[in-house]
This record gives structure tokens, C-alpha cells and sequence, in this order.
């Protein structure tokens, strides 16, 4: 059986930045072994599966699966997915159902080039517990004088799940050497995502880096779903008191700048994440 794998760069306009996603159109026939082997294959830290389209309601079933594991919800390769479904049938509204809920998705042509807007399952978070905050700062060899004390520790959801730690400075956030195997095995327990770990440039700008040790991968360089939990985050603290666009810097350290939009609306429970998406090599 022959399976049609694309490659997209997810937050950006350059293929050569943002964060890889593998898309595939038609998955109707694959297992999950089969999903799981071509995701690792893929080696991308998540590849997209349409399982089921109707084109006429522009409804689709989407899985995502990293190299190791299925995940409930994949921000960026949900972008790159809306991306190729637009450039086969054209902008418009779309509906992804996937394993944390109903997702959808706003795709428009801006300046040529297709955007895609997805709103995220009703956002929560709350207080990270000493038990969940200390050992992350262990693994990560953070001590508690690194974080800015203007953001409290707490576990984020829009999707997935998501420790929040805010960087007292642009150069801690730089600086990130972490214990692998110590964090994915603390990220197993509490069945966390990413870390994503942020620091603060103004009220509407940050820049972030998102630990991704159950994907197989150190760093993810653009994360989507953390996006909304960061939005649901900030909503929780009482830092957005009207509708409010903020964005994230994201994959710089890498080499892979991304540029994440996020819309936060404190009457909403839902998060808007907004990004581009390009081929990569499509072959």
C-alpha cells in the first residue's frame, strides 16, 4: 500500500524555519501500528493522520502520533494540516475532531500564502503542587531565583497538558541544558506534554522553548497547543481583561524561528492560535 507523507515547516514562511510536521491525507486504511512506524519514520515530532474527510462539510478526523506515542492534540501539525486541506479545496471553515475534542479551524489567503486559525478546546490551569514544580526545576537545574515571581508555577490545558514556567530572564531561557531522562520520566507521571518555558519581552510579546522528551525530542521549536495553554494560562492569572492578540517567539535558540499568534478572549473559554504553514520538499 503506497501512503502519501507531506512535510511542512509550521509557523513560519521559510522551510528552513518553524517546526517540521508530516501530514497525511489519507489515512483511512492504517492502523495505529502503522501510524506509529510511519510517524517514527517521518522522525518529526509529530505527523498529522486524516483517518476520515468529508469534503462537502469540510469535516475531518485527525490523529497525531510523535515518534514514540499518540497524542491526544498537535497544535502545529493541526496548522499544517489546515494548510494542504486549503491549498487541495480553498479557504474556509474546517472541522477537526480529534482525540481531546472538536477543534476548528478558520483558514484564509493573506498576501498569497494560506493561514490557519485553530480554536483549542476549552482552556484551564491551575497551581503547579511543590511535588510537580520542584523536581522540574531539579531536572531542568533550574533553581526557584530563575523564575520570574510575577508568574506563578501552574499546569496548563487546552488539549494536552502543560507546565508553565516563567524565566526571570531572556538569558536563562538561552541557557537550557536539561536532564533528559529525568524529565520524561517526570513528564510520564503527570502526563505533561511540553514544559514550556517562557520569558516575558513585553505584555503582548514572549519568547518561549518547549522541552519535549515524550515526543523523542529535546525541543519542540513552534508548539501550538502550549500556545493555548499559555493563552488559557495568562486568562487564569487575570492578566487579560479584554480581547487581546499576544505573540510567541519561538524556536530562536534552535536555529528555527517560529512566530505563534494567540487570541485570548477572557469571556471565552477558548484559545485561537493563528500561523502559517509551508511545504518542506514536498515531493
Amino acid at each position: 500500500m503506497t501512503v502519501e507523507v507531506l512535510r511542512y515547516a509550521a509557523f513560519t514562511d521559510d522551510p528552513a524555519s518553524g517546526n517540521p510536521a508530516g501530514v497525511v491525507p489519507d489515512a483511512a486504511q492504517l492502523t495505529e501500528r502503522d501510524m506509529l512506524g510511519i510517524a517514527a519514520g517521518v522522525g518529526y515530532s509529530e505527523t498529522a493522520f486524516i483517518t476520515k474527510s468529508d469534503h462537502q462539510l469540510r469535516r475531518y478526523t485527525v490523529r497525531y502520533f510523535s515518534p514514540r506515542a499518540e497524542v491526544p492534540f498537535c497544535g502545529h501539525a493541526t496548522v499544517a494540516t489546515a494548510v494542504e486541506i486549503t491549498r487541495r479545496t480553498g479557504p474556509g471553515e474546517l472541522v477537526f475532531n480529534t482525540r481531546a475534542g472538536q477543534v476548528p479551524v478558520h483558514t484564509a489567503i493573506n498576501d498569497g500564502r494560506p493561514w490557519a486559525t485553530l480554536t483549542s478546546v476549552p482552556a484551564s490551569s491551575r497551581p503547579a503542587s511543590p511535588e510537580e514544580a520542584g523536581p522540574a526545576l531539579a531536572a531542568l537545574g533550574w533553581a526557584p531565583g530563575d523564575l520570574d515571581p510575577r508568574f506563578p508555577v501552574h499546569v496548563a490545558y487546552a488539549g494536552n497538558y502543560h507546565l508553565m514556567l516563567a524565566a526571570a530572564t531572556r538569558a536563562r531561557l538561552a541557557d537550557l541544558d536539561y536532564d533528559f531522562d529525568a524529565l520524561a520520566q517526570l513528564m510520564a507521571v503527570h502526563d505533561w506534554t511540553t514544559v514550556h518555558l517562557f520569558w516575558t519581552q513585553d505584555a503582548a510579546r514572549f519568547h518561549a522553548r518547549d522541552p519535549f522528551p515524550p515526543g523523542g525530542v529535546v525541543e519542540d521549536p513552534a508548539t501550538g497547543a502550549a500556545a493555548a495553554a499559555f493563552g488559557g494560562y495568562l486568562r487564569t492569572l487575570g492578566r487579560i481583561t479584554a480581547p487581546t492578540r499576544l505573540s510567541v517567539r519561538q524556536g530562536e535558540d534552535l536555529g528555527r524561528p517560529s512566530e505563534l499568534l494567540i487570541d485570548v478572549d477572557p469571556a471565552d473559554a477558548r484559545i485561537k492560535v493563528t500561523g502559517q504553514a509551508v511545504p518542506i520538499n514536498q515531493p
